[in-house]
């Protein structure tokens, strides 16, 4: 499958899109075609999204209309073991391991959710790929894609349905 014109290329040394190049993160691990939960590697192929969330108490306005407002419950299930792995939840309490989608640091202030192992999760295959605002200038990730947040938020601007993410 071959990239169109309205698709993000991403590679270890920046995304393409509409266009503009911009700085970002990968995966500690880099980019590899094989995956597994805790490896740290940004899974190579096309990627949608498929939802996201951000932080109403941190931003005036939804940077985007599809996007939900995070709450103090949202968490992410990464446990191979629970049966919404790789899947959102909204839970005061929760058995499994998971991530916590309302951060004390502004990381997750814009989320937006791949479909990499999403909806029909592989256990152990890798969860929670995720377009989020970076730590700082080409810190790496646990697998995800940062942006800069002023490149996030032009980027979400001008994303449409047919739009994709090739992680090369």
């Amino acid at each position: 499958m071959k990239p169109n014109r309205t698709d993000m290329v991403v590679t270890k040394w920046g995304a393409r899109f509409h266009g503009r190049r911009f700085p970002c993160s990968v995966g500690r691990g880099g980019i590899r075609a094989e995956k597994t939960e805790g490896d740290g590697i940004s899974p190579a192929g096309f990627w949608c999204i498929v939802g996201g969330g951000f932080r109403p108490d941190r931003l005036v306005r939804p940077p985007a209309p599809a996007l939900h407002p995070i709450g103090p419950n949202d968490i992410w299930s990464d446990d191979a073991r629970d049966p919404d792995y790789n899947q959102f939840i909204n839970a005061r309490t929760h058995p499994f391991s998971f991530e916590s989608l309302r951060r004390a640091d502004p990381l997750y202030d814009i989320v937006l959710f791949s479909d990499w192992n999403w909806p029909d999760a592989v256990p152990g295959k890798g969860s929670a790929i995720f377009i989020h605002n970076w730590r700082k200038p080409r810190h790496p990730t646990e697998g995800c894609i940062a942006f800069a947040p002023v490149h996030l938020r032009w980027i979400l601007a001008r994303w449409s349905p047919r739009s994709r993410i090739f992680v090369r």
